[in-house]
């Protein structure tokens, strides 16, 4: 029994079939679920997309490598829902190109992190993580304050997702820009435009507490306030998990 493959290393032909038969059935476990996705995936008719500037903050996070850190994804597990919240649903991460789920946790998770702290919490702990959390071993990101955000390239990268299927309106991607820097002034003119395109619910203030500029910090916390947010489904499943009796 155990020098059958030695048998087949003799015969590259069985061998050849035999690696086809092995790899098929892990494919097939890989595939076999897509078919019944639709009966999966969770539906989440509140989801909104990501603003322009909050699209940019997660490009920062990415760039950052903040991901190598913290994951987005709580388990199902008693002890990550206590900690974190509702566990994570699929439909959350339907508009993520790239999904950031992870699964290395230097730092906590971040997937309800969206409104836990102040946008100054967040703006001090990034400038300088120990002066906000003693034992913190992350780095700190000063720059992102003296940094002024790209903007002119945002209307490219939503219509290059809209191809691959976030519904980004052609106003959306004509007013990216602008949207950007509107979202980050409560005080401009543009804001209400932000408001109609992208909901009353989106968030218009200045996140690195100065309106009269926008930065990278400015679009890396706007990212951060947003997660968990774009939609209410994890916490309507879970209050109606908890109402059966």
């Amino acid at each position: 029994m155990f020098k059958t493959h030695y048998k087949l290393e003799r015969n590259s032909i069985g061998f050849a079939l035999a690696i086809i038969a092995v790899a098929s059935i892990g494919g097939l476990v890989e595939i076999a679920p897509l078919f019944t996705i639709d009966e999966t995936v969770e539906a989440a008719p509140d989801m909104r997309v990501y603003t322009p500037l909050e699209l940019a903050g997660r490009n920062v996070y990415i760039r950052e490598g903040c991901y190598a850190c913290h994951s987005q994804m709580i388990r199902t597990l008693q002890d990550e829902v206590d900690r974190y919240g509702p566990y994570s649903l699929a439909a959350e991460s339907q508009y993520d190109h790239p999904m950031l789920w992870g699964s290395k946790r230097t730092g906590p998770d971040l997937a309800r992190v969206g409104g836990k702290y102040s946008d100054q919490w967040h703006v001090a702990h990034l400038d300088d993580p120990r002066a906000v959390v003693p034992e913190s071993v992350m780095p700190a990101y000063t720059w992102l304050l003296d940094t002024e955000l790209r903007t002119d390239d945002l209307g490219n990268q939503l219509r290059a997702l809209r191809r691959v299927g976030v519904p980004y309106t052609d106003a959306m991607i004509d007013s990216a820009a602008a949207d950007a820097v509107n979202q980050a002034n409560p005080d401009g003119a543009g804001t209400t435009g932000v408001g109609e395109r992208y909901g009353e619910a989106t968030t218009i203030r200045a996140f690195d507490g100065d309106p009269g500029r926008l930065t990278e910090m400015d679009a890396l916390v706007a990212y951060l306030q947003i997660l968990g947010k774009l939609t209410d489904a994890a916490t309507a499943q879970t209050s109606a998990m908890e109402a059966k009796p």
